[in-house]
């Protein structure tokens, strides 16, 4: 008896823990698309709807940290949108989604964006991204994220 309700008890312990990985990796997978898409379409402003809205967030790029929480990215994305009219972001073949737990994840890319400014100009980047995403009420968002263009 006392074996069984030892089994018993691991089995539960291995149940919480259980999750499924290609529905984790499939959701960040569309839920990069709809980042591309929405800042394709809507511009700098669209970031701030899939950065997470907590005091976790944090955003680097080249290595140094632009924003330190939510309410830094809030003020930079307004900042950005009076410069940049329009963005153009595409990932790179190769995305890779680590899948951490059912709400959890890394994921990775090399990216493509063409920015246009209030003038007019363009400007070109390329580079490498890697966020952890966290899906909160039924959404998956950047808990974090880290650009990084080849050094030049």
């Amino acid at each position: 008896m006392r074996a069984l309700l030892l089994v018993s008890i691991a089995a539960m312990g291995c149940g919480a823990r259980h999750y499924d990985r290609a529905a984790v990796e499939n959701g960040v997978r569309a839920f990069a698309q709809t980042v591309a898409q929405d800042v394709s379409r809507d511009g700098p402003a669209a970031w701030r709807k899939h950065f997470a809205d907590t005091p976790a967030f944090f955003m680097a790029v080249d290595g140094h940290l632009e924003y330190a929480d939510s309410a830094a990215a809030t003020q930079g994305i307004q900042g950005v949108t009076r410069v940049i009219k329009q963005i153009t972001l595409q990932w790179g073949e190769g995305l890779r989604v680590d899948p951490l737990a059912a709400d959890l994840a890394v994921m990775a890319a090399p990216y493509h964006e063409v920015m246009v400014n209030a003038e007019g100009g363009r400007v070109e980047a390329r580079g490498y991204f890697t966020a952890t995403v966290e899906n909160r009420d039924g959404r998956w968002q950047f808990r974090n994220a880290h650009w990084s263009d080849p050094v030049r």
